[in-house]
């Protein structure tokens, strides 16, 4: 659990290890989401995104901000689970919690080198993509797998 708890980190310890990490030149990849139920299409995802770079970081919508933009049923499970399963994947080197609809702000803050959506955004569409291209980096648009998400995973349970 130790190693687990080591990948949870706030915004100020995160900044601070990308930072060192650019320093050694790492290449530092950052991601979003809710990852509600854990699924294929997200292993796939994320191990895509780690292939881009040396570390991988994954900002995490807080239960708050999964409930304003999926609704009041989601999410499914509690940001502690979530928080955890995300950080026990060997892919992921640290796990960033955030309580605004977007992580805009994060990425101010840690200002990674590759900035990472799934393949429903246009790399345009990408909240912080000006950011990121500003300051040298690359905003990439990764392929989904298709039948995978847990909106069909929520729909399967609840038609049985």
């Amino acid at each position: 659990m130790k190693l687990i708890k080591a990948k949870i980190q706030s915004w100020e310890v995160a900044a601070e290890m990308v930072a060192a990490w650019q320093i050694e030149g790492e290449k530092v990849v950052f991601t979003n989401g809710c990852f509600d139920i854990l699924h294929y299409g997200h292993l796939h995802y994320l191990a895509d995104a780690k292939g881009l770079g040396d570390k991988l970081i994954v900002g995490l919508n807080s239960d708050d901000s999964v409930k304003r933009l999926k609704g009041a049923h989601r999410p499914i499970n509690d940001f502690l689970t979530r928080q955890h399963m995300l950080a026990a994947l060997q892919m992921i080197d640290l796990v960033v919690e955030f309580e605004e609809d977007t992580p805009l702000n994060l990425i101010k803050k840690l200002l990674p080198d590759f900035l990472v959506k799934g393949g429903d955004w246009s790399p345009e569409q990408i909240v912080g993509s000006d950011i990121i291209l500003e300051n040298g980096g690359k905003v990439l648009s990764l392929p989904f797998v298709q039948g995978y998400s847990t909106t069909n995973i929520e729909q399967k349970i609840r038609n049985r």
